[in-house]
């Protein structure tokens, strides 16, 4: 679900930069320093921290050949390498940061301690997966009952257990990191009309648009029009998409 990264900008991309400009923010980290972007996608969180951190250096790191493709076109001031969140090998970085990645990590606990391992401070974000990003929980509600079955990918139900406030500081005492902070971030996501909203679904990249891929034509437009019929006929689509932020120390 992961080899295509301009429907990923299309989807969620688009919307990681607002959130990675307030957690950066939130961070507050001094200038100077050397970051890890774990987990970097196409590089929205990396071109980030070039903008706005004044580092010494950043190095993403993705085991997507086509995120790391992308990124490497878009964000020229950063190195890209293909790599895993759970074995980091030699690196070493002042600052690690991942965002909208641990929910897709097999082992979390293992990412984190890699993490705590490599940096000396350390933070991430996730989405709000059970209410707070609200693209995603319409349309999970729309399949769920258009198609029962669907109620096995609903990413609320499945990573639950990793994006809310309690499992992200759990994760994040248990890998010995200390003063750790969980913060929301809260960002508009403003669709242009229904088509701009809906596309990106039928794009295969991401957890719904690869569940949505796999349905029959039928199932697949009686979600679209059940959205449509939930959302603003016309004019812009004005939701809100949060995320959860963590923080913590060595």
């Amino acid at each position: 679900m992961w080899d295509g990264g301009d429907a990923y900008e299309r989807y969620v991309g688009r919307w990681s930069r607002p959130v990675a400009v307030e957690f950066l923010r939130w961070l507050d980290v001094p200038p100077g320093r050397s970051w890890l972007d774990v987990g970097c996608g196409t590089g929205a969180l990396t071109e980030t921290v070039l903008a706005q951190s004044q580092p010494s250096s950043v190095t993403g790191v993705d085991p997507s050949a086509a995120f790391l493709e992308l990124a490497r076109q878009r964000v020229p001031g950063a190195t890209f390498e293909a790599g895993s969140a759970v074995d980091l090998g030699d690196r070493q970085a002042d600052v690690v940061v991942s965002g909208l990645v641990l929910t897709f990590v097999p082992d979390v606990a293992q990412a984190v301690a890699e993490f705590a391992r490599v940096g000396s401070y350390v933070g991430s974000y996730l989405w709000d997966y059970s209410s707070g990003m609200q693209m995603m929980r319409l349309f999970w509600d729309a399949a769920r009952d258009v198609d029962p079955a669907a109620e096995a990918e609903d990413e609320g139900l499945r990573f639950g257990d990793v994006s809310d406030p309690d499992p992200l500081r759990t994760f994040w005492t248990g890998a010995g990191l200390r003063d750790v902070e969980v913060t929301g971030i809260v960002v508009p996501t403003v669709f242009r009309d229904f088509a701009d909203f809906w596309e990106p679904f039928e794009g295969g990249t991401g957890a719904a648009p690869a569940y949505a891929a796999t349905l029959p034509v039928e199932q697949r437009d009686a979600i679209r029009d059940l959205l449509r019929s939930r959302l603003p006929a016309e004019g812009p689509i004005s939701l809100t998409a949060r995320a959860w932020a963590v923080r913590g120390s060595r």
